[in-house]
């Protein structure tokens, strides 16, 4: 999110090669001619007296001091963005946009709620949400924050959490029960149908589950196999399969009697997700006043 108050420089343009891994995708991401994108690059490794980038008459790939300079340049220009903001903000109303990266159960069962009260607190603020599973490089990839769960960031990553506690749970339909029976052991849900979710890649995570402070893993059988969490459940209620999914995804159903929980001992409760964000030293108006909102609604 750069700050249009500051002029744009070579690094600048560096960065944008870099992260669209070409000349002419740069050149038509910021409407410029290829020409003066490659003289400006030209001029920038002229005065730094180093190649940036291995070229070829069809791809371009960063050489090791490219990939050093990006490494340090990109964080450093979004500090110095972040702090023209602040500057120029002089204490006014939050401005701009707010680019989010959220994983699928953080955005649809802690963010979304929140997030009309937050564009209507702040009306000059416009969010521009992506909701994916897959695990990315949110400064890279153009994101302000991320919204996650918090083992699987990186240790650079600030992070705060937004969400109380929140839990899994084991559902299937009382038709499916009275043809498998009720698994009464946590070995005994290798031999049921299960529904599982499929991850970025094909991954498919082993059911977990809590037996006296000890974690034991379960790879039950696979019926159906998904990334969407409506089909899942909507599977689940049809008898299709066993279920492991958070709490909120299938509670009406439960408390209705169309899905039983099951091994609830065994599925304890753990922290809710975190915004997290790059450390710099100075945070831009719009994202301070998101994490404060999410904060705020989180604690009361």
């Amino acid at each position: 999110m750069r700050t249009q108050l500051r002029a744009e420089t070579d690094l600048d343009l560096f960065i944008v090669i870099a992260k669209e891994g070409g000349l002419r995708r740069a050149a038509a991401k910021l409407n410029v001619p290829v020409s003066r994108m490659s003289d400006r690059l030209r001029a920038l490794e002229e005065q730094m007296q180093v190649r940036l980038f291995h070229r070829t008459t069809r791809s371009m790939a960063l050489t090791e001091a490219g990939l050093a300079l990006l490494t340090h340049v990109e964080p450093a220009l979004a500090a110095l963005d972040a702090a023209v903001e602040v500057a120029a903000a002089g204490g006014g109303e939050p401005s701009g946009i707010l680019k989010i990266n959220a994983a699928p159960p953080a955005a649809e069962l802690i963010l979304a709620p929140h997030l009309p009260g937050f564009l209507a607190r702040y009306p000059r603020i416009d969010v521009q949400l992506t909701v994916e599973d897959a695990l990315i490089d949110i400064v890279r990839a153009g994101f302000d924050l991320g919204i996650r769960y918090a083992e699987h960031l990186s240790a650079d990553m600030i992070s705060v959490p937004i969400g109380g506690k929140q839990r899994y749970v084991l559902v299937a339909a009382p038709a499916l029960l009275k043809k498998t029976g009720t698994p009464s052991r946590i070995e005994d849900l290798a031999r049921v149908p299960a529904i599982r979710h499929r991850f970025p890649g094909g991954t498919l995570l082993p059911w977990e589950f809590s037996r006296k402070g000890k974690l034991v893993t379960v790879e039950p059988h696979n019926r159906l196999v998904t990334d969407n969490t409506r089909v899942a459940v909507s599977a689940a209620l049809g008898g299709a399969g066993y279920l492991l999914t958070f709490e909120e995804h299938v509670s009406t159903w439960i408390s209705k009697g169309k899905l039983v929980s099951l091994m609830q001992h065994g599925l304890p409760a753990f922290s809710g997700p975190v915004i997290y964000y790059y450390s710099r030293r100075h945070v831009p108006p719009p994202m301070r006043a998101f994490i404060d909102y999410m904060k705020s609604v989180a604690s009361g």
